[in-house]
Order: structure tokens, then sequence, then C-alpha cells
């Protein structure tokens, strides 16, 4: 649900709305709808649209879950290319010393959702994911080579991407609220394609937000700035 309060300006406003919500600063986000200023017969005031961050995650793990309960799939592979695909992953995981049982989540048009449980799970993600995504480059850059170009191959362990993802979304809308109360812009994490999407999906419909990124190479940086600050 959104919610909408009017303050005399946009902090007081946003007090009003966090102490109605009983909701910290970092767990909504908010729209500017109407700003008067004071003038000799008015009274200044700000109205503010708020969009709780609760909302937004429970909408997007609402949308995962319908797509993934109609694409839910057989486990087991199904043809030579899972069947060579799943044992490429598994042979890979088991040669850096790591036990392994790797099954299939899911099945989208061009698309392979691949689980890896693993009592090592945590080394197989690694810091911010980066070795769950060199093993997903690995298997993808096979499934190339076995005439499979057009498919991707998503692999997931102890559901990292769905936990990493929520984070980000967090960490875009509390990252956007201090460059809107600071007017000024901050420069985020390293992060690979897809996340920075993410980042830069979240934030494009705020107004005075703007997002671009930065550097080279695989893992870019996203600033996120003032849309004023030049």
């Amino acid at each position: 649900m959104t919610y909408e309060y009017e303050g005399k300006t946009e902090k007081e406003a946003i007090e009003i709305a966090a102490n109605e919500l009983n909701l910290d600063r970092d767990q909504f986000d908010v729209e500017i709808l109407e700003t008067q200023k004071t003038s000799l017969f008015k009274k200044g005031y700000v109205k503010i649209r708020v969009h709780t961050l609760e909302e937004v995650v429970n909408k997007k793990n609402e949308d995962d879950t319908e797509k993934h309960s109609r694409i839910v799939a057989n486990p087991l592979p199904q043809g030579e290319f899972e069947q060579k695909l799943l044992e490429f992953i598994t042979n890979l995981i088991e040669k850096m010393g790591y036990d392994i049982k790797v099954s299939i989540t899911y099945r989208e048009d061009k698309k392979i959702g691949i689980k890896l449980d693993s009592s090592y799970s945590s080394i197989l993600i690694g810091r911010k994911g980066k070795n769950l995504d060199a093993l997903q480059l690995l298997a993808n850059i096979y499934a190339g080579r076995l005439g499979h170009e057009e498919l991707r191959i998503i692999l997931d362990s102890e559901n990292y991407r769905i936990r990493r993802e929520e984070s980000l979304v967090r960490l875009a809308y509390s990252t956007a609220d201090k460059v809107r109360s600071n007017k000024t812009s901050i420069l985020l994490e390293p992060m690979n394609p897809f996340e920075r999407r993410l980042i830069h999906t979240t934030l494009n419909d705020i107004p005075d937000v703007e997002t671009k990124s930065e550097g080279d190479g695989l893992y870019k940086q996203v600033r996120v700035l003032y849309k004023g600050l030049r």
C-alpha cells in the first residue's frame, strides 16, 4: 500500500509518516507530490507519498513466487544437454574439493535455474557472490560450447540470489534518501551487470535522483546522484 502525508516541510512530513507507520526511515521511500512555499496569504506545506520497502520487496517476492510456481521443474536433467551441463557443474565443483548436489529448479524460455546444495555453500557463494558468479560464467560458457548460446544459466545456493536482490533494493532506497537529503552523490560498491541493472531500475521512477555506472570491466560501480547536482 501507499500512504500520503502532509507537513510544513519535507522533513516534518517524513517524521509524521515514520511515526504513524511505526517504521524506521530506511524502511520506506518518499515521493514528493506537492510543495507550496509560505506566502503572505498561504501557509507553506509539503505533501508526500510513502512507499514502504516491505511493500516493494513483498510484491517482488510474490511475483517471483507466482512466476516460479508456473515453471518449477523436474529437478532431474531432461535430455542430453541438461545431463552434460549438470555433470560439468558437478565435476567442476568436486575438482575444487567440495561436495555438491546439483539440481534444476526451473526452466524458462532461454533460461534455466540450477540449485547448488553443499555443506560448503558459503565458500561457493563467496564474498558478494563473486564465486557463484564465476561458476555461473563457466556454466554459461560451457552451455555455449554445447550449442546453446541463447540460454542463460542461473546458479544459486541457499537462496543467495533472492536475499541479495532484497538487500540491494534496500540499499538503493536508503542511498537515494541520503542523496536527496544532502543533495550530493554516493558511489556504491562494485557490482555485476545484473545487480547494477537492479539499482538503476529500482530508482528509475524517483524524480530528483539519477544513476549512472562508472568504471571498467565486469564489476562497475553505480553512482546515485541528486539531479540538481552538476
